[in-house]
Formats: structure tokens, sequence, C-alpha cells
């Protein structure tokens, strides 16, 4: 089964740290980051997709995508 998330955060070291967490957890990247501003609290924001094959799992919407 493959497993999709999409990890977000404010541009700051904890969006790095979230996804070099996910990278080294076997999830690879998918596509290329995104970023926009967010006007309501004044900061940027970054964004990225990340995909991960895992065997023996059938999808289901409660399962816990960080755990994985």
């Amino acid at each position: 089964m493959k497993l999709y998330r999409f990890l977000s955060s404010d541009d700051t070291s904890e969006f790095c740290h979230k996804v070099t967490a996910a990278l080294n957890k076997g999830w690879e990247l998918h596509g290329d980051p995104t970023y926009a501003f967010d006007a309501a609290n004044g900061v940027m924001r970054c964004g990225q997709a990340v995909i991960k094959e895992v065997e023996g799992k059938e999808y289901t919407p409660d399962l816990k995508l960080g755990e994985q």
C-alpha cells in the first residue's frame, strides 16, 4: 500500500526537522516543496508532500500516517 502525507509548518527549522524525521522513517519526497505567505499570521508557511510504500497493511481513514 502506498501512503501519502503533506507536511506543513511555518518557515522555521521546525519544518526542516519535520521533513528530516519523515525521511529517516523511510518516507520519500514527492514533488517540490511549496511556500505561501500566511497574511493572517504574517509568516511564510512551507509544505512538502511525502510518500511511503508499506507491506501488509490495508488503508482505513483512521490510519495514523505519522506513525508509519
